[in-house]
């Protein structure tokens, strides 16, 4: 027999998606007469996700040197290099002071912990995982934290009102730390792979700093369109991962490595930022590749044509 619960979900779902914790109709019509005259370069910030540069094995200290030498203003490293560096006989007060000498800011830090795991135990072990990390990126004065659906991407379909409770259980833990975690959509997975369920999850958390970590090719892979970014409120995007992607392999069968630069492939990226510079609010563009034939460039090259074709993405729409 159906639930009062589960009968209702279709009609909540239209509620939630077009009500006020994300950006309502009424919020998607304030957000389309936000001034859009705001220059694009003004509004957005240039960051190096360090897998870009991953195949490269260089160390931390590398990356950020070859992120700051780049012209970056900040970098998104992944967690299992802030721990590595912490256990190498250094401390999380000189990766601050190394981080400060070059001038470089932590806008966000890519991490796996299973916060939304369906089986407790891996669930409770995962948030433990989450406020160890926030806490090391706290230390170092790092903003935010992705929090993807690792430990639920399949082959079950998740409740998204669990997925609510859970997502607005770690925006809790984060208040007292000090860091957001951001809800990221991976296209592969069984769940959060879409804008729409992505969308649903932050309105039911129903929490002020509940945000979405959207990615250029992971928006594709789930899916979803990209148009489906101009209802968000303008406070919901905060950190956009770039890249783009060929006509082929097909949306079925193409894979994290065939991610190419911004500009390079088919995506529909200056509608994309069009979109985001509409919405008037700051938007940082981190640059997340995972292209094997990058390791044969030099990484600083590399990280270079990045960081330049991101621009030349954004040139497109301050004309």
């Amino acid at each position: 027999m159906t639930s009062n619960r589960s009968a209702s979900l279709n009609r909540r779902s239209m509620i939630t998606l077009t009500g006020a914790g994300l950006g309502a109709l009424a919020t998607g019509l304030g957000v389309r007469s936000t001034p859009a005259a705001a220059a694009a370069d003004s509004l957005f910030q240039y960051c190096l996700n360090t897998a870009t540069i991953r195949s490269h094995n260089l160390s931390l200290d590398k990356e950020l040197d070859v992120a700051a030498q780049a012209g970056y203003s900040s970098v998104e490293p992944w967690m299992e290099k802030i721990g590595r560096y912490a256990e190498g006989g250094r401390t999380l007060k000189d990766l601050k002071k190394k981080l400060e000498d070059l001038n470089l800011t932590v806008e966000s830090a890519i991490g796996f912990a299973r916060w939304i795991a369906e089986d407790e135990e891996a669930r409770n072990q995962g948030l433990e995982q989450l406020k160890r990390e926030m806490d090391m990126l706290a230390q170092i004065g790092a903003k935010r934290i992705a929090a993807p659906p690792a430990g639920a991407t399949g082959p079950d379909r998740l409740d998204l009102f669990r997925a609510a409770e859970r997502y607005r259980a770690i925006l809790d833990i984060g208040d007292g730390i000090g860091v957001i975690p951001q809800l990221e959509i991976w296209g592969p997975s069984k769940n959060l792979s879409r804008l729409g369920e992505a969308a649903f999850v932050l309105a039911e958390a129903a929490h002020p700093k509940a945000c979405l970590l959207p990615d250029i090719y992971h928006i594709y892979k789930g899916g979803s369109d990209h148009a489906g970014l101009d209802v968000l409120a303008p406070n919901v995007i905060q950190v956009f991962h770039m890249n783009d992607y060929p006509a082929d392999p097909p949306r079925d069968t193409i894979g994290d490595r065939d991610r190419v630069m911004p500009g390079d492939g088919i995506a529909p990226t200056p509608r994309v930022l069009k979109s985001l510079q509409a919405k008037g609010a700051p938007v940082v563009l981190s640059l997340e590749l995972f292209d094997p034939r990058l390791a044969q460039r030099d990484a600083l090259d590399v990280a270079q044509e990045g960081i330049r074709k991101m621009k030349a993405q954004v040139a497109t729409i301050s004309s």
